[in-house]
């Protein structure tokens, strides 16, 4: 029986659900006759608390590695913490038996440089799996061009060696594939395989967490973290631009689900402004997928310079059927509202065009559904996970 080691540092809780990417794997592989572990953090990246221990109720094994931890995403502390992460995943990957392959996510970077080092010591095969682009993704942090430049310049030599260092490059999407294979020539594959969902998992929640909504208004939703990178306050200038017009005729309520350093920023400026909002917090993946789905319009508002290209909340705005407004510059996701007619994309940081978008939408219903069914087909074609996974596992069953 071939063994794989999944080394993943971002995993959620291990409560008897198959959530996230790297669980999701280890299950399919394990369903398939691999013996697979799962060597991930003790330490919930998102919950800033020790994660409780795994229940017994999954096929491949799960092992976490401690980690220090760290109660700000943008710390000094963080930084330590994921070092002495992978030096602990070092140190058990020395000594345990060696697997015949190492399927390992980026980031955390030390880690994915000790496990690409050992994997070429031992004649492991070694697949990369880009969940984002660091130190690119901390651009936004650092305002002054020049120092973001020089300070983050070794880390780009670090992530640079451990492109390198892969015999196979799996990336969450196109954009960070092509980021990886750059520093590779022709030096090995690439594959961009979003990070999706299940839809039958998706659907279930979505029936089982339905809310009511009055039929006098329209629900404008954001899903994810409330962070640096993310424009909320372009979304509540739309709103206000909108209501100040005076052209739609129905209350629009904004929907924000999620939770994140700026929730008590966005929530004084949405008060500031006298918009109709909810901010939520943080939701259970079902009763996200209720609420989300419960809501009419989407909006994906991401701000100028941040690296994102399709993330999670991408493959769950497809599933809900429902149209997306974009602002994010990424060229792949714009082209692929384009190319299914699922949306609109707006400029970046550009309130007026949110706005004329919001009205579009709201005030005509044909094109407001014929866009939501067309995120739909794009949800099935290129976001499901049970179909899109299977050319994952298709590189261990050759």
């Amino acid at each position: 029986m071939k063994t794989i080691y999944i080394i993943a540092n971002f995993c959620r809780k291990f409560d008897g659900t198959i959530n996230g990417r790297f669980l999701y794997l280890a299950e399919m592989l394990a369903n398939r006759g691999f013996c697979v572990e799962l060597i991930t953090s003790d330490f919930s990246h998102g919950m800033k608390k020790f994660k409780e221990a795994p229940v017994d109720a999954y096929k491949s094994i799960i092992t976490y590695v401690h980690e220090p931890g760290y109660q700000s995403n943008i710390s000094f502390k963080r930084l330590y913490s994921h070092w002495k992460w992978g030096m602990n995943v070092g140190k058990y990957l020395n000594s345990h038996p060696v697997p015949d392959y190492i399927y390992c996510a980026i980031p955390s970077l030390t880690v994915a440089l000790k496990a690409g080092k050992y994997a070429r010591r031992h004649n492991v095969k070694f697949i990369e799996d880009v969940q984002d682009l660091w130190p690119e993704a901390f651009g936004l942090v650092i305002k002054n061009r020049f120092l973001r430049n020089v300070l983050l310049f070794p880390f780009k030599l670090y992530a640079n060696r451990i492109y390198e260092l892969a015999d196979q490059v799996i990336a969450v999407s196109e954009t960070y594939k092509n980021r990886a294979m750059s520093v590779r020539g022709n030096n090995g594959a690439g594959l961009g395989i979003y990070l999706g969902n299940d839809k039958v998992v998706f659907d279930s929640a979505k029936l089982k967490y339905h809310v009511d909504k009055p039929d006098d208004e329209i629900w404008l939703c954001y899903i994810g973290s409330l962070g640096y990178s993310y424009d909320i306050e372009c979304v509540i200038d739309a709103l206000d631009v909108v209501k100040k017009r005076g052209q739609v005729n129905r209350n629009i309520k904004f929907m924000i689900i999620g939770d994140g350093p700026l929730r008590e920023k966005f929530t004084c400026y949405a008060n500031e402004k006298e918009i109709y909002a909810e901010f939520t917090g943080r939701l259970s993946y079902e009763k996200m997928v209720g609420l989300l789905c419960s809501c009419d319009i989407v909006v994906n508002p991401i701000n100028k310079g941040a690296a994102q290209s399709i993330t999670n909340k991408v493959g769950d705005y497809a599933l809900s059927g429902l149209p997306v407004i974009n602002t994010q510059e990424c060229e792949e996701y714009r082209m692929l509202i384009d190319q299914y007619n699922c949306g609109i994309n707006c400029e970046v940081g550009n309130s007026e065009d949110v706005a004329l978008a919001i009205e579009k939408l709201v005030l005509d219903e044909k094109i407001r559904l014929q866009m939501g069914k067309q995120s739909r087909v794009l949800a099935e074609e290129r976001f499901d996970r049970r179909k899109t996974y299977e050319s994952i596992v298709e590189i261990f069953e050759k």
